[in-house]
């Protein structure tokens, strides 16, 4: 059975201010954490033992992660002293395995749906060094592209070019053999993407991609967390955290978590959720939207595409628009 490490060490610096005082991972999304939902999809795929590679804001993991059994699952902690990159964090991590399963990596930047199971069922009867989840897109141009021959085996890692030769790119979900995982230097910045990779591939390693057009999406941006939010609440994504015990109602229009208090006459639309603990007060409009535990809308609020933080207060008949609400504070949402 394969084991699993989540990487969510990011400063989420391109989610500033909603970083500020919580790490990337611990946003919500559709209601939860985004690392709930990634843990979802891992336990989907019959990986239960997962190691949280942590460094910014690590203390806010264990407090609502504990030890996973919550979960059914085992989840361990690696804390980074400085940053490693994405290699020196797959390894610092590994050091928790005593076992030669599979190591699976996710990326905390990423929402997917893709077939997990098949992916490391693949790795596996190919006797891969890495099987590499790879997405195509309509303009890889903003991407490194990822091309591969007849086999599927992966014959080069490209840079961002302006013609790129292939529109598949690295979606940032890896199944490494444990051996590969090993190799990588301890207690050194090593960028598996920069450096592992490549060099596995000049020297004839078994490096294998994984085509899944199944949705997927990089939530670094505030624009990109109420879309991958959205997607979550319409089903446009798959949603496997949000279980019964945990859900008031839940349309294609909305999510109403349990224990917050939404009034019959306030409407939710637009895949919008309502956090646990939160008030919506009548005649409130929410439009695509994510309202965290413990804010308040106040009644006739009109709000759209916007994040409104635990604790935030909106006033009365208040008319917010592609913004980041906290007590203090309205910053509007790039485009």
């Amino acid at each position: 059975m394969a084991v699993g490490i989540l990487l969510v060490g990011g400063f989420g610096t391109r989610l500033m201010p909603l970083t500020k005082n919580t790490p990337k991972p611990m946003l919500t999304v559709a209601g939860l954490p985004v690392t709930e939902h990634q843990l979802a999809m891992a336990k989907r795929a019959g990986i239960t033992t997962i190691v949280l590679a942590t460094s910014y804001l690590s203390q806010t993991f264990i407090p609502y992660f504990g030890d996973g059994s919550k979960w059914g699952m085992q989840l361990l902690y690696a804390v980074e002293e400085e940053p490693l990159g994405t290699g020196g964090a797959i390894r610092n991590a590994a050091k928790l395995f005593s076992a030669d399963e599979s190591i699976v990596v996710f990326n905390g930047d990423v929402l997917s749906s893709h077939n997990l199971s098949q992916q490391i069922r693949e790795h596996e009867e190919n006797d891969a060094d890495v099987t590499l989840h790879l997405t195509t897109v309509d303009d890889a141009r903003a991407f490194g592209c990822v091309p591969t021959d007849s086999e599927g085996r992966v014959t080069a890692f490209l840079e961002k070019m302006e013609n790129p030769i292939t529109n598949t790119i690295n979606a940032g979900c890896y199944v490494f053999k444990a051996s590969v995982v090993k190799s990588i230097p301890e207690n050194s910045v090593v960028s598996v993407e920069r450096q592992t990779f490549p060099e596995l591939v000049a020297n004839h390693g078994r490096v294998f991609g994984f085509i899944d057009d199944s949705y997927w999406l990089d939530i670094g941006t505030p624009k990109a967390l109420l879309k991958g939010s959205t997607d979550l609440v319409s089903g446009v994504a798959d949603a496997l955290a949000l279980t019964s015990e945990l859900v008031q109602s839940h349309t294609s229009q909305s999510l109403i978590m349990k224990g917050a208090t939404v009034d019959s006459m306030a409407d939710i639309s637009g895949g919008s959720c309502i956090c646990k603990g939160a008030i919506v007060e009548a005649g409130a409009q929410i439009y695509g939207s994510i309202v965290e535990a413990g804010a308040i809308i106040g009644a006739d609020a009109r709000i759209s595409n916007s994040f409104i933080a635990s604790g935030a207060h909106v006033q009365n008949s208040a008319k917010i628009s592609s913004a980041f609400v906290t007590n203090s504070e309205i910053i509007e949402i790039p485009a």
